[in-house]
């Protein structure tokens, strides 16, 4: 009688104990393959839940970060340039120079590449009497901002708008003083303005200043085509050496001209908006760890599921035949005494755990595909997790397999 023949016939003699084998392997089978789907669907509803977050606090911060970026652009201007002749101590003492540069410096900053600073400013200032009203003041001729070109639409929007031709702007001492209201005509040094602007008191010079359109601050100071200073706002660069960096990249395009950096408007501006930027890392960093800490815990469940259920299935099939080989130990008896051999009889029962394994693999997912999460584990992890099944089966079976392979026929049938 063949291996095979005998393999089939012992099951169908013993179908319950195969039956149960096989649903043991079914059980186990599920149990792994729907703990893998649940884990899998928490994963990716965890990652999906953790990417909101991710995307609404980075929408947050990235917002807040705007803000105090928009914020601490009322500062101010913190780069003054100067022209090359112009006497430092002279600014500090008067808050400007009165040495003048070409007008065109402001524009060929502007095409050019420039990553340092931003929002252009060209301007004329010179302290002068105000002859209709009998007050000194302070005349600031102003144009619009000029926009670096190689930006195109990511040009910064304006922080101090231009001064129209034939307009006036006055500082609160003025305005106030003098009782002028936004609307109102007025003489200044021969020529006609309409105030369009009044400032609310600072506290500052800007209380006695005057601005006008640089145009007309030219021809009344008699110096067409030139400025005293150009000011910019740097760019909020994480760099050691902010100031070194900004006359380098400047100095390059305008040859000795120099630069300084108004210290306080500089350091606060820089301090919020790189506070509000290692927020949003920190805050971005707390997620990421979130997510290593899901991870992590589900691939320890995962280490502690499969093992237990590769133990408990194997154990449930040495169980199943340990107690077939004691129920059959007669019948064992009697094919070793008409000649089967211990190797056949050996086979058999491996055998035996192996179509256990087989049958029960195949059946679970079927099971699996039919409710929906058979797709959890790949076809080639499901052609490897049967494989495996049979493997754990037919060890399971070893040890019993092998007493019975071992048993003496003369020693069974002695007791019948």
């Amino acid at each position: 009688m063949s291996l095979w023949r005998l393999t089939v016939r012992e099951i169908l003699h013993r179908r319950t104990g195969f039956l149960l084998g096989v649903a043991a392997v079914v059980l186990s089978v599920l149990c792994f393959t729907g703990s893998v789907a649940l884990l899998g669907r928490f994963d990716a509803d965890t990652e999906e839940q953790v990417g909101r977050m991710a995307a609404e606090t980075a929408r947050l911060l990235k917002a807040h970060e705007d803000k105090m970026r928009r914020t601490t652009k009322g500062l101010g201007f913190n780069i003054h340039i100067f022209p090359e002749s112009q006497d430092l101590a002279e600014v500090y003492a008067k808050g400007y120079g009165s040495e003048t540069m070409p007008q065109e410096y402001a524009t060929k900053l502007a095409d050019s590449e420039i990553v340092t600073v931003n929002h252009l400013l060209p301007r004329l200032t010179k302290m002068v009497e105000w002859g209709e009203r009998g007050r000194t003041v302070l005349l600031f001729g102003v144009s619009g901002q000029v926009p670096i070109a190689f930006r195109g639409a990511n040009k910064k929007k304006p922080i101090m708008g231009p001064v129209a031709p034939g307009e006036i702007v006055l500082g609160h001492e003025l305005h106030q003083g003098e009782g002028l209201a936004v609307g109102d005509k007025v003489m200044f040094n021969g020529r006609e303005f309409e105030v369009s602007k009044t400032h609310r008191q600072r506290g500052t010079v800007d209380d006695i200043t005057v601005w006008i359109s640089l145009e007309a601050a030219q021809e009344m100071l008699g110096q067409p085509g030139r400025i005293n200073s150009i000011l910019a706002l740097e760019c909020n660069c994480e760099s050691v050496d902010r100031l070194g960096e900004i006359r380098g990249e400047l100095g390059a395009i305008l040859p000795g001209v120099k630069i300084i950096e108004v210290q306080g408007k500089a350091l606060a501006r820089a301090e919020v908006r790189n506070e509000a930027k290692a927020l949003r890392a920190r805050e971005q960093a707390e997620f990421e760890r979130g997510r290593e800490a899901v991870r992590a815990t589900r691939a320890a469940m995962i280490g502690v599921l499969v093992p237990l259920v590769a133990l408990l299935s194997m154990a449930w099939i040495a169980y199943l035949t340990f107690v077939n080989v004691g129920q059959r130990a007669r019948e064992i008896g009697t094919l070793r005494a008409i000649g089967v051999g211990s190797g056949k009889v050996f086979g058999t029962f491996l055998m035996r755990a192996a179509l256990m394994g087989l049958a029960g693999a195949s059946a679970a997912l079927l099971i699996a595909l039919a409710a929906g999460f058979g797709d959890a584990l790949s076809a080639a992890v499901w052609a490897a997790l049967i494989g495996g099944v049979i493997l754990l089966a037919s060890a399971a079976a070893w040890v019993p397999a092998l007493l019975a392979a071992g048993k003496d026929p003369a020693t069974v049938l002695r007791h019948d």
